[in-house]
């Protein structure tokens, strides 16, 4: 079936159908990326979001099991490519990616021409759009609610073993950031995204109801990744400014980063079109080192809050990469470290943390 993408400005792009015939709307925005579009589509940070692929051939190794995803299931609204490929190949491949977006009614359309429809948005900047098939739908601004409610784990969650206790606030939390602190040996407690950890009692199978720090369990708190503006997640922030007065050691990735340099007193703003790849540039503040990195996000941190420096920074536009306190165990960067998919160049990120600990 054909189907058309419509952009808020007018522009519309006809394409032919591979995955579910859903009318859908969202943000549309662009990725760089040349592998790892499983990773992508299950990373809850694209919640409400049309994802195009700029690498011309998707599908070629399909999808495997759930063990390789960052979520239970598809997060992007719908998604656009050049060419898609049905005839995968792989020995891990137990689906191919159509029959994966019909079972999960995601739309995907071929459109040939992605170039124009990515230089578009870079010029312009991000953009709502829509992809329908029969009939018409209004458009949808993702960032006008709080998409932590839709991402966010319903209940908490203990995994792993280890003298040290790591709260994950899950704000949308890819799976790789729980698995690389359980494999250096800590013991990841996973809350919901509004959960109060000081004011609350944790209910664990097999474990006395407790206060966290009533039996100082609390090593330090890890921000995750998520979708949406930012400032949405009042709960969080709070949380956060918490943690910090009682010198907690966190962390924070991606989204983390932003919600940690709000409660600091910092601020952010939207970038024009983000940054959606597995190899953007990042400067280590001080060094004349550069890793390529992995990122997902809309939003920047502009203003550094006080007590402050900036770690690390974008060497394509200059934008703010991270931050990490001046004195204190208070650190965040904007790309991921845990990477999948992508470089894993700055997996050292969360050794350092721990060793802040």
């Amino acid at each position: 079936m054909n189907g058309r993408l419509i952009l808020e400005d007018g522009s519309v792009f006809k394409g032919i159908s591979f995955g579910s015939e859903e009318n859908v709307a969202g943000e549309v925005v662009f990725a760089t990326g040349m592998t790892g579009y499983e990773e992508s589509l299950t990373d809850p940070s694209y919640k409400g979001q049309i994802l195009i692929f700029t690498y011309p051939l998707i599908g070629n190794y399909g999808v495997p099991s759930k063990e390789y995803w960052e979520s239970d299931r598809i997060q992007t609204t719908g998604i656009i490519v050049s060419t898609y490929n049905p005839t995968p190949s792989h020995f891990k491949s137990q689906q191919t990616l159509s029959d994966w977006l019909k079972k999960e009614k995601i739309p995907g359309l071929e459109i040939k021409d992605t170039r124009v429809l990515t230089q578009k948005i870079r010029t312009k900047g991000t953009m709502l759009g829509k992809i329908i098939f029969k009939k018409n739908i209004k458009l949808y601004d993702p960032n006008r609610e709080n998409l932590l409610t839709y991402v966010s784990i319903q209940k908490i969650v203990k995994k792993g073993s280890g003298k040290k206790t790591i709260l994950l606030i899950d704000c949308g939390a890819k799976g790789s950031i729980a698995r690389c602190l359980i494999k250096r040996g800590v013991r990841v407690i996973i809350v919901p995204w509004d959960f109060d950890p000081f004011n609350s009692k944790l209910h664990l199978p097999g474990e006395q109801s407790r206060h966290l720090e009533g039996v100082r369990q609390l090593d330090g708190i890890v921000i995750s990744n998520g979708p949406g503006d930012p400032k949405m997640a009042e709960k969080t922030i709070q949380t956060i400014k918490i943690a910090l007065g009682k010198k907690i050691p966190t962390l924070g990735i991606c989204l983390g980063h932003q919600l940690l340099s709000l409660a600091a007193g910092g601020d952010t703003r939207k970038l024009k079109f983000g940054h959606r790849s597995q190899n953007q540039p990042c400067i280590l503040v001080g060094s004349p080192r550069c890793f390529i990195t992995t990122q997902n996000h809309s939003f920047e941190v502009f203003k550094i809050p006080p007590g402050f420096k900036t770690w690390f920074v974008n060497a394509n536009d200059g934008s703010n990469e991270g931050i990490i306190h001046k004195k204190l165990p208070f650190m965040s960067v904007q790309f991921h470290p845990e990477a999948n998919p992508g470089p894993q160049d700055t997996e050292w990120v969360f050794d350092a943390f721990l060793k802040r600990i």
